[in-house]
């Protein structure tokens, strides 16, 4: 069985090799789809019969451990020195340093790798992580796929 949970948040970026507009600084409203596969629980009394996950436990860990981080902050590249210096000399500045470039399809590997470990075997009903659908605008996303990460 298959479940997703949508979270959205705010963040700023900026591609610093692109010959368009994406290499400015700039920001999106971000929304990122979580799909886990899993076997549902059937557990008389227990919280989570008749489900794979709570969507509320899958929303919880993802804030945790991703979405809280990056909500209202500046995904950088930490290769890019220009902007990582200037942001470094803001006090205070929600700042996250990227070891790629954050184009939307990066960010969406890295949330998988990130949250891959989280949900894994949660409920021990073989969870899993399955997919990351980060969408940078409604009509432009990434996926990352299990089965296409190797």
């Amino acid at each position: 069985m298959y479940i997703t949970r949508r979270l959205e948040f705010d963040a700023g970026h900026r591609i610093p090799d692109h010959k368009s507009q994406c290499r400015h600084l700039h920001g999106h409203r971000y929304a990122i789809e979580i799909t886990l596969s899993g076997s549902v629980i059937n557990k008389a009394g227990d919280a989570a019969n008749g489900m794979v996950m709570d969507f509320s436990q899958v929303k919880s860990l993802a804030k945790e451990h991703l979405v809280d981080q990056w909500d209202h902050a500046f995904l950088a590249f930490a290769g890019d020195r220009a902007i990582v210096d200037f942001l470094g000399s803001l006090p205070d500045h929600k700042t996250v340093l990227l070891d790629r470039v954050p184009t939307a399809e990066n960010l969406a590997r890295i949330a998988f790798e990130q949250l891959d470990v989280v949900y894994r075997d949660t409920y021990g009903n073989q969870l899993q992580l399955e997919r990351i659908r980060l969408y940078e605008t409604p009509n432009c996303w990434a996926d990352a796929l299990r089965a296409r990460l190797d």
